[in-house]
């Protein structure tokens, strides 16, 4: 049995958090421990049509940010990695700077300690300098960065399929095989015929010529 923690902070993009829990739920040998912030619950609501119940009832083992005692926060409670998805710049400085004031902060701490994966999907652009270096900090602490940014080789047509890109390589990096991919993994580059070119397009391309020199 795996034990993943993971971690819901108050960034934009809850659903990858969301949709990881629902993608676990259905992997036997799986169990989750989830950590959903103050602001990650408010978030939840803002950009989701989940109910922070529903969210919670997606993992085995739920805790409270302030329970500082549980399980989760002790570096003999036997986890195989832990995921913050989305990881906000705060709990991102927090895990940096090991000012552990709240559970999840606390967990990633341990994860880091006792050497085992921390994936952080941290959500925030444009990034100063200080965001930087706290990305570098941590980084050089063992953990591993891992932004949500959408790729395009799969051919996304929907913006669910581009979650589930993302959502299945963040669980390569925990060393967690699905039963069947979400994705269409890359697997070289085919060369394609070149699309001839059609009357629209010269069109289109005389009539953007034109305006750009007026």
């Amino acid at each position: 049995m795996k034990r993943i923690i993971v971690g819901i902070s108050g960034a934009s993009g809850v659903i990858h958090g969301i949709r990881l829990l629902q993608v676990l739920r259905e992997v036997d040998e799986i169990e989750t421990h989830l950590v959903l912030s103050p602001a990650g619950r408010r978030t939840v609501v803002l950009e989701t049509e989940f109910s922070v119940e529903q969210v919670e009832s997606m993992a085995n083992h739920v805790y409270k940010p302030a329970d500082i005692g549980a399980s989760i926060s002790s570096g003999s409670f036997r986890a195989s990695g832990m995921i913050v998805a989305p990881c906000s710049i705060k709990t991102l400085s927090g895990i940096a700077t090991s000012y552990a004031d709240n559970l999840l902060v606390r967990a990633a701490d341990v994860t880091l300690k006792d050497r085992r994966p921390l994936v952080l999907m941290v959500r925030e652009t444009p990034l100063h300098l200080g965001h930087l270096r706290l990305l570098v900090q941590v980084a050089e602490m063992g953990a591993v960065v891992m932004p949500p940014m959408p790729a395009f080789y799969h051919r996304p047509t929907t913006l669910e399929e581009v979650i589930d890109q993302t959502v299945n390589r963040a669980l390569d990096l925990l060393g967690v095989e699905l039963p069947q991919d979400l994705f269409r993994r890359w697997e070289g580059a085919v060369d394609k015929p070149l699309r001839q070119p059609t009357r629209h397009d010269n069109h289109a391309s005389k009539t953007a010529t034109v305006e750009a020199l007026r």
